[in-house]
């Protein structure tokens, strides 16, 4: 079992706290054995295994757990001969109709230490999750960085850094591609088979859509315009000319709808110059690579966009709350915040010229605050380090350890 050892870090100090740990994700990025490693770090501080309840919703054995008073008097029964701390931990917890009121039960009695896993953004927006507003502090897992890729690839016959890279590149991050063959036919099944699963089961299952075909027209759209500014009218003027009919409000939920289930992430622009949000022209990034080539197929022409949604999901990976930068009619592709750090990123496939390289420090140095700016691209040896403005390799960056 590979420890992901910057989410340990994020939720270790939380541990034993009483607040309940909510732990979200895209299906199959790695929630599941994430509560397996806290548990085996639990075990091998000294807690008893008989104190660790999980229940893996997934699982058949689980079942017969229908709704919140199923799972009140199972775990009731389960503990009523323990003695000590207990620890609970509920995976897709989603699937329990009425979650909210167990789970609160649970922590008003002090029950146990709980930790829960759910495959929706909106698992703590709904009505009943005022049930346990203010009582909890949530994480978000992602798939694995290209960092995590590598200790996944360990002992296997790998090549070069670049080769690595290669493979991160058409694969992505699911954690689950690394019991497979490494075979582009064989991993493509898989991812498709996961894209099927999370579409049917936290999309259209979950929200009643009736049309499946317009809710596929409208994920492949956008994920063809990855990194492009998009608007739910931009959809519903191409479906228009598609004939395939979808108002801009349809538009509008489908799109909360997938990135709900994490399929894709929003992101918001941000006026540098007159520090304001900008509530309009907002784009959407793929939840992971492999998602993004199981759609469209893997096209090698659009290995800037590709580079651009792989750091994306890093500084997400990495705690940062990421927006889009507008300084005038320039475009920052990524100002990255996380607490009072800020950094400004351009990211680019390579700077062969001259021009394009004034063009991708252009809106940087605009910019006259003391906060670190960065390009990425995968040239090598570089010197282009200009105005307080740094460059670096693409793969060096996502390796480091910021």
């Amino acid at each position: 079992m590979i420890i992901r050892e910057r989410y340990i870090r994020q939720i270790s100090p939380f541990i034993g706290k009483p607040l309940i740990k909510v732990i979200t994700g895209i299906r199959r990025c790695g929630k599941s054995t994430f509560l397996k490693m806290i548990a085996q770090s639990l075990t091998e501080s000294g807690v008893m295994p008989g104190n660790i309840i999980l229940i893996n919703k997934d699982s058949l054995e689980f079942d017969f757990i229908k709704n919140y008073l199923d799972l009140n008097n199972y775990v009731k029964h389960r503990i009523k001969d323990l003695t000590g701390k207990i620890y609970l931990f509920i995976d897709e917890i989603q699937e329990i109709d009425g979650w909210e009121k167990a789970v609160s039960g649970f922590l008003a009695d002090k029950t146990a230490d709980l930790f829960i896993t759910g495959s929706n953004s909106r698992l703590l927006s709904s009505e009943l999750a005022t049930y346990i507003s203010g009582r909890y502090v949530e994480f978000k897992i992602y798939p694995l960085t290209f960092s995590e890729f590598l200790k996944f690839r360990e002992g296997k016959d790998t090549g070069n850094l670049d080769q690595e890279f290669g493979l991160f590149l058409k694969y992505g991050g699911f954690p689950g591609i690394h019991h497979m063959e490494y075979d582009d036919e064989v991993i493509e099944q898989y991812i498709s088979s996961l894209y099927n699963t999370i579409l049917l089961k936290d999309v259209v299952a979950k929200n009643g859509i009736r049309d499946v075909a317009l809710l596929e027209k409208i994920a492949k759209f956008t994920a063809d315009n990855c990194g492009n500014i998009t608007s739910s009218k931009k959809i519903a003027d191409f479906l228009k000319g598609q004939k395939s009919g979808g108002s801009v409000d349809t538009v509008q939920n489908y799109l909360a709808m997938l990135t709900g289930a994490f399929i894709f992430h929003k992101v918001n622009r941000f006026d540098i110059k007159g520090k304001k949000h900008l509530e309009i022209h907002e784009k959407y990034y793929s939840g992971d690579i492999g998602l993004k080539h199981v759609l469209l197929g893997y096209k090698t022409g659009d290995i800037s966009g590709h580079l651009e949604n792989i750091v994306f999901l890093e500084l997400l990976s990495r705690g940062f709350k990421v927006e889009i930068g507008k300084y005038n009619e320039l475009e920052i592709d990524f100002i990255a915040t996380k607490g009072i750090e800020r950094i400004y990123i351009q990211v680019a496939y390579l700077l062969p010229d001259q021009k394009t390289t004034e063009r991708e420090y252009r809106a940087l140095e605009k910019i006259n605050d003391n906060y670190p700016k960065l390009v990425l691209s995968m040239d090598k040896y570089l010197n282009e380090n200009k105005a307080g403005i740094q460059w670096k390799n693409l793969v060096e960056f996502l390796t480091s350890n910021s």
